[in-house]
């Protein structure tokens, strides 16, 4: 197993969770990695989409809306990180949740570590002082 670790980025604590932890597919694994988070002082839990199952990506399972709204009771941001253009493309419902996701500050999908960090770089430089 994986140990989630914290770095800070622009200013912003942000657990890591690594590609090889438990599959994130239930709300009860949701719940583990917001009470390691909160025990980090985190804002921002980054989880590598390889570890979301088909379920999380089936928007009919609910799987997907309990995580985040998890996350969202506990005041937590949630950033998936990879590659999800293969589920994408199977799902007209998906694309647009994640669309309508990305246009929000709780949950996220990038396709890279770089693209997150640029992200809380623009918002660190866009907050007024």
């Amino acid at each position: 197993m994986t140990v989630e670790h914290l770095v800070t980025v622009y200013g912003t604590a942000v657990m890591v969770c690594g590609p090889d932890g438990i599959p994130f597919d239930t709300e009860g694994a949701a719940t583990e990695l917001v009470g390691e988070a909160i025990g980090l002082r985190a804002e921002v839990v980054v989880v590598p989409a390889e570890r979301l199952t088909d379920d999380f990506f089936q928007l009919r399972t609910g799987v997907a809306g309990e995580i985040a709204q998890k996350f969202a009771n506990y005041g937590l941001r949630l950033a998936i990180i990879g590659d999800i253009s293969r589920q994408l493309a199977g799902s007209t419902a998906l694309a647009e949740w994640v669309e309508e996701s990305n246009r929000g500050d709780d949950l996220r999908f990038y396709d890279t570590f770089d693209e997150f960090q640029a992200r809380l770089d623009r918002r660190r430089t866009s907050r007024p002082m």
